[in-house]
């Protein structure tokens, strides 16, 4: 039995991993930043009285979306008209509160009707929780509710307001700052470009500014930064108004630029291998666009693999699955590209207007639409609807998967999903 010991340490590893990632959802589009859970023992279906674990009412107003670590559940709201920024968290067997924790007072800047003060996804390792605000401030808590630190240097102004979330790297807080004038020229970096953008990193243990980079001339945008990672090695890719960049995440150095479409890019960036797929765009000239990654310097298009300006989405980011890559527009159209030459295998309309962005699980999609519908797809070559169900309550933030539950934040709740 000796020589079968180290295959049995190594798949007893590889299952304590998987579960480890199964029980944790720590940041916006899960543990890699990409919507992709490793869960097989998932729900298809339910509905407001079916598959219903618990229903927590959820004060205030806020568009995040909850992180899950083990039981703890962590969520962020503003109450008193958006001024009352705070932090709760739940128990993620039963939807109790165990705390509800404000943090500070914000100023109530301008915002559109559909962002937040409290849109900005929190994320968590599993010793703090770290959240941002509309104002641009920052904060983390122990898992017991108490406040270690509070950052409040970097405060944010934009016409459409904050919606970017937290990515946590190698012990930084990382976040894009792709904000716009507050001056009388209100269009500046919203419609005309400037160059007050930055990429910023704080360190997770004291709040403090690791590094802060100048994008160049950008405009506004919304997308979350995800990480690249090729052997020991590993970038960070942020997708802004106008251009999509690498950086050094020890240095927080520049290391290339790629050219994009236009202000107000929503939807992140996704990644396979080495390549980044880029979308959204307002103003009729958004695209969804492949680039190689890696390169140096400004590349302008040189590494453009290829463009696809059909069915591009708005608001909600893609998802990769074998070769394939899915988005749906803000209208309910879903498109199905082949990820190699951007070609599209398929579109079909599941209906519905669309904020949040998809989860893949258990070999399908789960699209979930502002009304509450979410509607299921085979992760096949073939478009095929497995399920629709319905909560019966509007929201924007995307799903969150771990345990092989469902959570779900609504306009007024957080819905538990599990068989």
């Amino acid at each position: 039995m000796k020589p079968l010991a180290p295959i049995a340490v190594a798949l007893a590893t590889l299952l304590s991993s998987a579960s480890s990632r199964a029980a944790h959802w720590p940041q916006f589009r899960g543990p890699t930043g990409q919507g992709h859970s490793s869960e097989t023992r998932v729900p298809l279906a339910w509905s407001a009285s079916s598959n219903i674990l618990w229903r927590a009412a959820i004060p205030g107003e806020g568009w995040s979306s909850p992180v899950i670590w083990g039981r703890h559940v962590f969520l962020t709201t503003a109450t008193d008209s958006g001024a009352s920024a705070r932090v709760l968290a739940l128990d993620a067997e039963t939807g109790k509160v165990r705390w509800d924790r404000e943090v500070f007072h914000q100023p109530t800047r301008k915002k559109e009707t559909r962002n937040s003060y409290a849109t900005p996804t929190p994320a968590t390792d599993g010793k703090r929780v770290y959240a941002c605000f509309g104002d641009g401030s920052f904060v983390a808590l122990s898992f017991d509710g108490k406040v270690a630190w509070t950052n409040r240097s970097y405060p944010f102004y934009s016409q459409h307001g904050l919606g970017t979330s937290l990515l946590l790297h190698r012990g930084l807080v990382i976040m894009a700052r792709d904000g716009s004038s507050d001056g009388p020229d209100k269009l500046v970096g919203w419609q005309k470009p400037w160059d007050q953008s930055f990429l910023l990193a704080l360190h997770a243990d004291t709040g403090r500014e690791a590094w802060r980079t100048p994008r160049g001339l950008t405009r506004i945008a919304h997308g979350t930064p995800v990480v690249w990672s090729k052997g020991n090695a590993s970038e960070v890719v942020s997708e802004t108004g106008d251009v999509v960049q690498g950086f050094d995440p020890a240095t927080g150095r520049l290391l290339w630029t790629s050219k994009v479409a236009g202000e107000g890019k929503v939807p992140s960036p996704v990644l396979a291998d080495d390549v980044v797929f880029t979308s959204g765009g307002w103003g009729g000239k958004g695209t969804t666009k492949a680039f190689k990654l890696g390169g140096d310097g400004d590349m302008g298009e040189s590494r453009l693999l290829w463009e696809q300006k059909k069915g591009m989405p708005s608001m909600s980011s893609m998802a990769l699955v074998q070769g394939r890559l899915y988005a749906v527009t803000d209208g309910g159209v879903v498109t199905c590209m082949d990820s190699a030459s951007g070609n599209i295998l398929w579109q079909e309309r599941i209906g519905g207007n669309f904020s949040s962005s998809p989860v893949v699980a258990a070999g399908r999609i789960y699209f979930t639409s502002d009304a509450g519908v979410t509607t299921v797809l085979d992760a096949g070559p073939a478009f095929r609807v497995l399920a629709r169900s319905e909560l019966g309550e509007p929201l924007q933030a995307s799903p969150a998967l771990a345990n092989g539950r469902w959570f779900i934040r609504t306009a007024s709740s957080l819905f538990c999903i599990g068989k």
